[in-house]
């Protein structure tokens, strides 16, 4: 899935298409994302190269990322952080920085990224792994 304007948009967002918990949160924020100055692109999605998006697969895998319209990369909570304000909740995203609140939204995401898959229910056989790309540029 990948949507937005004609013209570039301030943030790409990469995320896993394939995890419900990513899936269910970008379609709340694309019913929000009314002017289009959020892309998002399905790192799952078929044809999708990580070369693309200038990050290593297992890289793209164990964290979300997104790209500003500069071609900066950030990762984990700022990319939320950036998605939200672009989205018109500058408030909130204001109260994500305080330093307690900062930590400890770190901490909670990098929690959450490590056990995603287990949280799935896409683990294989006891592995909770992502899944490999292979040279076609499929998940494998």
């Amino acid at each position: 899935m990948a949507t937005g304007p004609s013209s570039a948009p301030a943030l790409e967002v990469f995320f896993d298409g394939a995890c419900p918990f990513c899936e269910r949160e970008v379609r709340f924020l694309e019913r929000r994302n009314r002017r289009g100055l959020v892309l998002f692109t399905d790192i799952a999605g078929p044809g999708f190269s990580p070369e693309r998006a200038g990050v290593p697969w297992d890289a793209l895998m164990a964290r979300i990322h997104a790209r500003l319209a500069d071609g900066t990369l950030v990762e984990g909570v700022e990319v939320f952080r950036r998605v939200y304000a672009l989205l018109g909740f500058g408030p909130l995203v204001a109260v994500t920085r305080l330093p307690g609140l900062s930590r400890l939204l770190d901490a909670g995401y990098d929690w959450f990224a490590r056990n995603r898959m287990r949280l799935a229910g896409r683990c294989d056989e006891g592995r909770c792994e992502a899944p490999r790309r292979v040279a076609a540029g499929r998940a494998g």
